[in-house]
C-alpha cells in the first residue's frame, strides 16, 4: 500500500510559539487517520502544511505525486447573488464550462446557413467535448449534489436560496458538501460534524467509510471518531505520536504507554543515578592514589561519554491541566422540576411543537435531540420564558435555580479582561476571582486578555466558571460541549455525573448523551417523544420501530 502523507522532523511557529517540534508520521492510501491534540496543539497549523498553504520552517513534508488533496480552511468570496446551487457546481466547474460549450456548438449546428466542412468541425467539437463530459461523469454531476447536499441536510428545495444570505454554519456546510464533491485523493477535513445534525452526522461517517479517498479528520466527536478511524495520530508538546488504531482502543493503549514510559523512566534514573556515583568513585580514587592513577580517570571519563551518548526517556505527564469543574447546588428543588402539558408552539407555517407534554423529576437527566430546525433551542427558551408558548402549560417546579449555558460562538465585544468580567459576574475580589479562573486554565497574563478576543474553547470555558459559581439545581445546556477539547470535555461529563440536581440539555454529542443522559426527547415534525436509557437506547428503539 502506497505513501499518501509522511512528514519526517517537521518544525513550524505561529508567530513566536514553536507549535511543532518534531512531527513525524506516514499515512498510507485508503487509511482514515484521526488527528487529535488539545487546543492550540498545532493541529490546524499542521493542515495547512499538509494543505500546502503554508510551508514548514523545518523538516520535510511528502504527498503522494499527482494526489489532489481536498482542504476547506475558509469559504471563498462568492459574488453577492450567487445561489446555493451554484456554489455546488464551482465543484465541477469543468464540466460546467463542457457543457455550456456544447449548449454553444448545438445552436451552432441548428444553423441552416452553415457550410458541410463547418459542420463536420462543429460535430467532431462536439463529440470530443459530449466525450469528456461523460468521462467526467457530467450525467451524474446532477444526482451527486442531491446525494451529497441531501445527506449534509441541504434540502434542493434551497436551492435558490442566496449563499450569501446563509449563517455561518450554513456556509460551512455548503463549504464541506462543495469539498466532498471535487472527490479529491486526499480528503482534509477540520472539525466536520459542526454544525451537522445527528442524521448528517451519521451519513457523514457511512460516506468517509465507503470513500476509497484518504481522510484525515481533526474531530473532538468522539463517537465519530470511533465509527471513522482506524489510526490516530496524536499532537503534543509538539511531538505526533502514531497509533494504529480506533479512537477508544488509543485510550487505553495511550494510558499502558504512560505507564511504560514512567516505569523505563525510574529504571533509567536509577541507572543514571548508580553510573554518575561510579564515576565520582573512580574520580575520587584516582586522586588518592599516590602517585595519581590516571586509569581511574580514563574508566570514569569513558563511563561518561556513554552516559552522555545515552538515550534518555522522557520524564511522561501522568496528569496534565484540565478544568477543575465542581458544580453543586445551594439548595435542591421540588420533586417535579419542569413539567410540559399538551404545549403548541408554530413559527408561521411551522410546527415546532404540538401537543407537547413530558415530566422531569429532581435528579433526572434528560437530552434533547432533533434535526437542526426542529425546535430545540426554541423549547430551552420557552422554558426560561424568554420565547412564549402559543397553548398549553409550561411550568417550573418549586425552589427551581436555573442555570443555562448559552450555544454562543462568540463572547460580547465590551472592551472587557477576562478578570473584569468574571469579578463583575460572579462579584468576587481579585485574588478570589483569579483563583476560580486559574481552575479552569486561565494562569497569569490569561486573565488579561479581551473576552472579545477568546477562541470559542476559551469563552465556553469562562461560561464554565460562571455556571459553577451560580450553584444552580437546574441546569440547562444548549450545546456544552461545542468548542471543547476531549480533556474539557471528560472533565464537563465526569462533573455532570457528580451534579446531584437536574440536567436537560441539547446536544448532538452522542458520546456526551452515552455518558449523562437517562432520558431522551426527540423532536421530528412538532412532535415530542420521551424515551427512557441513552443514545444507544434510543438508537435500538428507533432500529425496531
Amino acid at each position: 500500500m502506497s505513501i499518501m502523507i509522511a512528514c519526517q522532523q517537521v518544525q513550524q511557529y505561529y508567530g513566536a510559539e514553536h507549535v511543532l517540534t518534531n512531527v513525524t508520521f506516514e499515512i498510507h492510501s485508503g487509511h482514515k487517520v484521526g488527528l487529535i491534540g488539545m487546543n492550540g496543539a498545532g493541529k490546524t497549523t499542521l493542515f495547512r502544511i499538509l494543505s500546502g498553504q503554508d510551508k514548514p520552517f523545518q523538516g520535510e513534508v511528502h504527498i503522494q505525486k499527482g494526489a489532489r488533496v481536498g482542504y476547506l480552511q475558509q469559504m471563498p468570496v462568492y459574488a453577492p447573488d450567487i445561489t446555493i446551487l451554484e456554489v455546488l457546481q464551482e465543484s465541477f466547474i469543468h464540466l460546467t464550462q463542457l457543457q455550456e460549450r456544447m449548449e454553444q456548438l448545438s445552436i451552432q449546428m441548428s444553423d441552416e446557413h452553415l457550410g458541410e466542412e463547418q459542420m463536420q468541425r462543429v460535430l467532431q467539437q462536439y463529440g470530443e467535448a459530449l466525450d469528456t463530459f461523460e468521462r467526467g461523469g457530467g450525467y451524474e454531476m446532477s444526482a451527486r449534489i442531491d446525494r451529497i447536499a441531501n445527506g449534509l441536510g441541504i434540502p434542493a428545495e434551497h436551492y435558490d436560496r442566496s449563499f450569501e444570505g446563509l449563517s455561518g454554519g450554513e456556509k460551512t456546510k455548503v463549504g464541506l458538501a462543495t469539498l466532498l464533491l471535487t472527490d479529491p485523493d486526499i480528503l482534509l477535513l477540520d472539525e466536520p460534524t459542526n454544525h451537522l445534525d445527528m442524521d448528517a452526522v451519521v451519513w457523514l461517517e457511512q460516506f468517509i467509510s465507503q470513500s476509497t479517498a484518504t481522510v484525515v479528520v481533526i474531530s473532538h466527536d468522539r463517537y465519530f471518531l470511533d465509527k471513522v478511524v482506524h489510526q490516530i495520530v496524536e499532537l503534543e508538546d509538539g511531538e505526533a505520536t502514531t497509533y494504529p488504531m480506533s479512537y477508544s482502543a488509543y485510550r487505553d493503549e495511550k494510558q499502558r504507554r504512560l505507564v511504560r514510559q514512567f516505569e523505563d523512566y525510574k529504571d533509567q534514573q536509577k541507572e543514571i543515578k548508580r553510573i554518575k556515583e561510579s564515576i565520582k568513585r573512580l574520580i575520587e580514587w584516582g586522586n588518592r592514589s599516590n602517585p595519581p592513577n590516571p586509569s581511574f580517570h580514563r574508566k570514569a571519563a569513558s563511563m561518561q561519554k556513554a552516559l552522555d551518548r545515552m538515550e534518555k526517556v522522557k520524564r511522561p505527564i501522568m496528569d496534565r491541566a484540565q478544568i477543575e469543574l465542581d458544580l453543586r447546588q445551594k439548595d435542591r428543588s421540588g420533586d417535579r422540576v419542569l413539567v410540559l402539558d399538551r404545549v403548541n408552539k408554530r413559527y408561521g407555517d411551522k410546527v415546532l411543537l404540538n401537543q407537547a407534554s413530558a415530566l422531569l423529576r429532581y435528579g433526572e437527566n434528560a437530552a434533547i435531540i432533533g434535526g437542526n430546525g426542529a425546535g430545540k433551542t426554541t423549547l430551552l427558551r420557552m422554558i426560561l420564558q424568554q420565547e412564549s408558548i402559543d397553548a398549553g402549560t409550561l411550568s417550573l417546579g418549586s425552589r427551581a435555580e436555573v442555570g443555562y449555558l448559552a450555544q454562543e460562538a462568540a463572547p460580547p465585544d465590551l472592551g472587557e479582561t477576562v478578570l473584569q468580567w468574571f469579578k463583575l459576574a460572579a462579584k468576587m475580589e481579585e485574588g478570589e476571582a483569579r483563583g476560580q479562573l486559574a481552575k479552569f486554565l486561565f494562569y497569569g497574563s490569561d486573565v488579561f486578555k479581551k473576552v472579545s478576543g477568546l477562541s470559542g474553547g476559551e469563552w465556553s470555558r469562562l461560561r464554565l466558571a460562571i455556571l459553577m459559581h451560580e450553584r444552580p439545581n437546574l441546569l440547562i445546556l444548549d450545546e456544552p460541549t461545542n468548542h471543547l477539547d476531549i480533556s474539557a470535555r471528560e472533565a464537563l461529563e465526569e462533573a455532570l455525573e457528580e451534579f446531584p440536581g437536574t440536567i436537560l440539555t441539547v446536544s448532538h454529542d452522542r458520546y456526551f448523551i452515552n455518558r449523562i443522559a437517562g432520558q431522551i426527547w426527540s423532536l421530528d415534525g412538532g412532535v415530542l417523544s420521551v424515551n427512557l436509557g441513552n443514545y444507544e437506547d434510543w438508537r435500538e428503539w428507533q432500529e425496531k420501530i
